[in-house]
C-alpha cells in the first residue's frame, strides 16, 4: 500500500501554513483504477462515478503532534470495487491533496467505506 502527500498536497499545505490562501481540502472521492499513489499523482486512478463528499475537518493534536485531519464516507451507487482514495480542493476538478491505494474492496449498492486522512506536517 503506498500513501503519498502530491506535490500539489505539499504546495497545498505551505499555503495554509503560511495563510496566504483559503484552500480548504476537505473533499473526499474514491476510484476503481490500477496503480500506485505517486507524488506526482493529478488525481485519482480512474474516479468512480459518486460525487466527492464533504469531509469533517480537525486537528489531531497540538503544537509538533498536530495534525490536520478530514474523514469522509462515501456510499456505493452499484457494484464497484474500489481501490484509491483521496482528498481534494473542491467537490470537481481541482488537486489532489493526499492520494492513497489499496488493496480491491468489492462493494454492493449502497456499501460505505469512511475514509480517514491525515497529514502530518513534520
Amino acid at each position: 500500500m503506498a500513501v503519498v502527500l502530491t506535490n500539489q498536497g505539499e504546495e497545498w499545505a505551505c499555503r495554509c501554513m503560511a495563510q496566504t490562501d483559503a484552500d480548504d481540502a476537505h473533499f473526499v472521492g474514491w476510484g476503481t483504477g490500477a496503480g500506485t499513489a505517486a507524488k506526482a499523482d493529478t488525481g485519482l486512478f480512474t474516479e468512480a462515478s459518486e460525487a466527492r463528499v464533504v469531509g469533517t475537518v480537525s486537528v489531531q493534536g497540538t503544537g509538533a503532534a498536530a495534525k490536520y485531519q478530514v474523514v469522509g464516507t462515501l456510499t456505493a451507487d452499484g457494484a464497484k470495487t474500489i481501490t484509491n482514495a483521496g482528498n481534494f480542493e473542491a467537490l470537481t476538478g481541482a488537486n489532489i491533496v493526499v492520494h492513497g491505494d489499496h488493496g480491491g474492496i468489492a462493494l454492493a449498492l449502497g456499501d460505505r467505506i469512511e475514509y480517514t486522512i491525515t497529514i502530518d506536517p513534520q
